[in-house]
């Protein structure tokens, strides 16, 4: 008899994440995990104990597959080349994974995980895109306040093309969307004095 195969949470978010990723979040759940494992439900529940805490799991799992590589990219470029380095992973993960995207930047993460990321504040008093701004701060003399308005507008109308690319059957191409992105962001950067070419 051959030894059984030990069923690691790794193993089993990476199987929850091709769920996810094929299929939608309604898709994630034990049965269809095990089976995609091959194996009982009873390795997943004893890793896990519920489907909340298997999902505010592979959110983060998930956040780290999708955008983990944008730091990495985005090391050593300029402000500029590094602000629209992270638009356009965002914007290629809303095209390349749409269900993973749905779940990490549309779905409401209480209804997902049963928690408030943003403890009943508004998303809006937070900085987007916060190491785009600091690395423009530091590169540029200019109002912080201008400047973060800047960053969240070209953020906001990022996250539009990005939904877009995600829901539209007839999909807006990559280039055209990175096209977008960097002329709307050369638009409000450029009002504050910064040049991006």
């Amino acid at each position: 008899m051959g030894r059984k195969t030990q069923i690691t949470r790794e193993m089993i978010l990476e199987a929850a994440y091709e769920l996810l990723d094929k299929s939608g979040i309604g898709a994630v759940g034990i049965k269809p995990i095990a089976a995609s494992l091959g194996c009982s439900t009873q390795p997943v529940s004893w890793q896990f104990g519920s489907m909340t805490d298997l999902k505010k799991e592979l959110m983060a799992y998930a956040g780290n597959k999708l955008f983990g590589p944008m730091e990495e990219a985005m090391k050593g470029k300029g402000a500029i080349e590094a602000f629209f380095i992270s638009g356009k992973i965002y914007l290629s993960a809303a095209c390349d994974h749409p269900h993973v995207f749905r779940f990490l930047c549309v779905d409401d993460p209480m209804e997902t995980i049963g928690e408030d990321p943003y403890e009943g504040r508004s998303i809006f008093e937070f900085q987007f895109d916060r190491h785009a701004f600091d690395l423009l701060s530091k590169e540029y003399d200019v109002s912080p306040k201008l400047l973060g308005e800047a960053v969240r507008d070209t953020v906001i109308y990022t996250h539009g093309l990005a939904i877009m690319m995600m829901t539209d059957k007839n999909k807006l191409s990559k280039d055209k969307a990175y096209k977008m992105m960097y002329n709307m962001g050369e638009l409000l950067l450029g009002k504050l004095g910064i040049k991006t070419k």
